[in-house]
């Protein structure tokens, strides 16, 4: 058995029933609804899904709850045209539109407001983010840029993770499992009202993971667990105000092997260590209503950060300041201003390996937003303008407009296109990295060694965007997307010495462009049952500029991404509280295929299992059992009782199953027993184990450019 779980609440207290959630609210969005959620990642302000000029999808809590994932990376591959692939057991790849990698830093990530994008390597530390999905309110994807609004490094796209309110995760809920791969989880969290207008939670969860298992059957050594708490507190004194207080403490322990360089012959060795990774955050929120079309929000927040290697250390310390604005200028014209203020301090412990010098510095990012809907023709069309301006200490000034315009001839259908410009700055790493990887054949430290340039400037983008959504009967809606997309100043690595060994610098001499489509469909074939599709297309072209001596960078950045993804979903509620769902999904990169293919039956009725089978990729099958209460802890009326289920009766399927598959793709079938998740590495159909050796250092302790 491979997941377990029990989901018990208990009837809220009767001064809070008024606020409980009514049962009409909490049912399954029918496709118009669906297309009616408001969204505010794409202008920072409550909007239609609908009538948004971009390409955005949401991931409601309704998708995350009958999906049966544990953790948002893997909620994430719900998401069309997004691409998420697992390294091992704790590191994940995820990005949007190409350039993916363990250290994608194209994708701008936010959890309510809170960025979590470190100016250390220009990405996100996916094993540390682990709120509690019961939580989530709905995660926003907008797939393209987004730098107008949200600032530099949202050049490909802005996941947006926006959880409930305290009001609304009133009572008691009790999450717990374990398995062969997750060998034991459990969350817990207690709403209560404290007056007439405040609200509390509080939570605590911990998770132990198993290693996983490398395509030589042998253990990747790469167990983990994580402990997390935290609390959020909304007070409303009047319907104009609203205060949010609210903060996470997170510590866990990472199993993990590194290939590094030494000074003796052959002058490379492997370390096994284990990482401490441990922080927190505050975060305080005001928002006051004037009126209808004018709001005020005040925010700010600090994150604390600490990760300890066997190879690498670092604690950095994050303050952000961020006031906006929103009003009506006249009957055809919306505003949105806002000033922000970031300041982060790091302290870095270096190694042969990994240095970066000097190992304390702190970084300021000053910005400021302004933009413009002006609606031409009123509830049809509408043009929006604005721009980003930001001085960072890495490029200085940077500027971040763009143009959209929305035209909506009915209420069923929406036309709409977009020119933006993006930048991505360069990170503590590029800037000040001295790398020393393990050599694969026997030379001394420093001849491979990877510096970092302090003269490194911007990436850029020019994105030129079209999308059109229809619902052309009720019961289908329809979203199609084709961008193309102009980039100049990638990062490359140039050889300082001719020859086939030489140390590189971090510069700027690659350019490109990107291209493709996305479409994406919903249909309710009956009462009962849904459909969802999608399918995303991608290419990408790079090229050296007429000065550099970069080999590698152009192709292994080419292939670092599907260029065919495909993924159907059908939800079929069979009445009595039964649910029957099934997922698969298909990317075809560059170089090699990766397969994902998930079965479910969920039973949400208490005491009625919940049956998972799932073949990530070829030749793997696992399978889950476990119990599943869908009725909201606020509104159960009795706890479930965990009863024992027996799995002999499957073992024997899933053995032939995985037999039969094995061989026929032989050398592909890698069984992990409740792993959800594909070994592949990003680049390819190498193993995860073999690209990191390649690249010098194993998982996220190291900082491979």
């Amino acid at each position: 058995m491979a997941l377990a779980s029990l989901l018990c609440g208990k009837e809220a207290p009767a001064q809070v029933e008024e606020v409980t959630p009514p049962p009409a609210v909490l049912k399954k969005l029918s496709v118009e609804e669906l297309m009616d959620i408001d969204i505010t990642s794409v202008s920072k302000y409550p909007e239609k899904l609908s009538e948004a000029a971009g390409a955005i999808a949401v991931l409601t809590q309704q998708d995350i709850a009958r999906s049966g994932v544990t953790s948002i990376p893997e909620a994430l591959r719900l998401v069309p045209g997004v691409d998420v692939a697992r390294v091992d057991a704790h590191t994940w790849a995820i990005s949007s539109r190409g350039f993916n990698d363990v250290f994608a830093n194209k994708l701008l990530v936010l959890i309510d407001g809170r960025t979590i994008y470190t100016p250390l390597f220009s990405g996100v530390f996916w094993d540390v983010q682990d709120t509690m999905l019961q939580d989530i309110d709905r995660i926003e994807v907008v797939r393209g840029p987004g730098a107008t609004l949200w600032g530099a490094n949202a050049v490909n796209g802005v996941i947006n993770i926006i959880t409930k309110g305290a009001r609304e995760t009133q009572g008691l809920l009790v999450s717990a499992g374990g398995g062969t791969e997750d060998l034991g989880f459990t969350s817990v969290r207690y709403g209560v009202q404290l007056g007439s207008d405040a609200f509390l939670r509080v939570y605590g969860k911990y998770s132990n993971h198993d290693s996983s298992v490398l395509s030589n059957e042998t253990q990747a050594r790469d167990a983990w667990d994580m402990y997390q708490g935290g609390f959020r507190f909304d007070w409303e004194p009047t319907k104009e105000d609203i205060f949010t207080l609210q903060g996470d403490l997170y510590s866990g322990h990472q199993d993990q092997r590194y290939a590094v360089p030494t000074t003796t012959f052959p002058f490379a060795g492997e370390v096994s260590s284990v990482n401490d990774v441990a922080g927190g955050n505050l975060l305080g929120r005001w928002s006051h209503n004037f009126s209808d079309d004018s709001q005020l929000k005040v925010q700010a927040y600090y994150d604390r950060t600490v990760r300890e290697t066997a190879i690498f250390g670092e604690n950095r310390d994050t303050g952000d300041f961020d006031v906006q604005h929103r009003f009506a200028l006249g009957d055809r014209q919306e505003w949105i201003w806002g000033l922000g203020f970031r300041a982060t301090h790091d302290d870095i412990t270096n190694s042969l390996n990994v240095s970066i010098l000097p190992n304390h510095r702190t970084l300021a990012l000053y910005s400021a937003f302004l933009q413009d809907e002006i609606t031409l023709v009123p509830e049809r069309l509408r043009l929006t303008l604005g721009s980003k301006f930001e001085h960072n200490d890495f490029t200085g000034f940077e500027i971040q407009p763009s143009g959209r315009l929305s035209w909506t001839p009915g209420h069923s259908q929406t036309f709409w296109a977009a020119i933006s410009r993006a930048v991505r700055t360069p990170s503590r790493s590029e800037s000040d990295i001295r790398l020393n990887p393990a050599p694969p054949v026997p030379i001394p430290p420093g001849s491979l060694t990877i510096f970092g340039n302090p003269n490194m400037v911007a990436e850029e983008l020019l994105a030129y965007e079209v999308g059109y959504r229809v619902q052309p009967i009720e019961q289908v809606n329809l979203d199609l997307t084709a961008f193309y997309n102009d980039y100049s100043n990638l990062r490359s690595l140039e050889p300082l010495v001719s020859g086939p060994v030489s140390p590189s610098l971090v510069a700027n001499e690659m350019f490109g462009e990107s291209y493709g489509a996305e479409i994406s469909l919903t249909a309710q074939v009956t009462k009962r049952w849904r459909l969802q599709g999608s399918y995303s297309y991608l290419n990408i072209q790079l090229h050296r500029k007429s000065n550099s001596r970069d080999t590698t960078s152009e192709r292994t950045t080419e292939g670092s991404s599907p260029r065919n993804q495909f993924f159907i979903r059908s939800l079929v509620d069979l009445g009595w509280n039964l649910q029957f769902d099934s997922t698969c999904a298909m990317s075809i990169r560059y170089r090699g295929r990766k397969f994902r293919v998930t079965w479910r039956s969920m039973s949400a009725s208490p005491g009625r299992p919940a049956r998972i089978l799932s073949l990530p990729s070829l030749g793997k099958i696992c399978s889950t059992t476990g119990i599943r209460n869908s009725r909201p802890p606020s509104l159960a009326r009795s706890k479930p009782k965990l009863s024992a289920v027996s799995m002999e009766q499957w073992y024997g399927i899933f053995e032939s199953l995985r037999g039969q598959l094995g061989e026929a793709w032989p050398g592909r079938a890698v069984c992990n027993l409740g792993s959800d998740s594909s070994p592949l590495a990003p680049g390819g159909d190498e193993s995860a184990s073999a690209k990191r050796g390649s690249r010098g250092v194993s998982g996220q302790g190291g900082l491979p450019l």
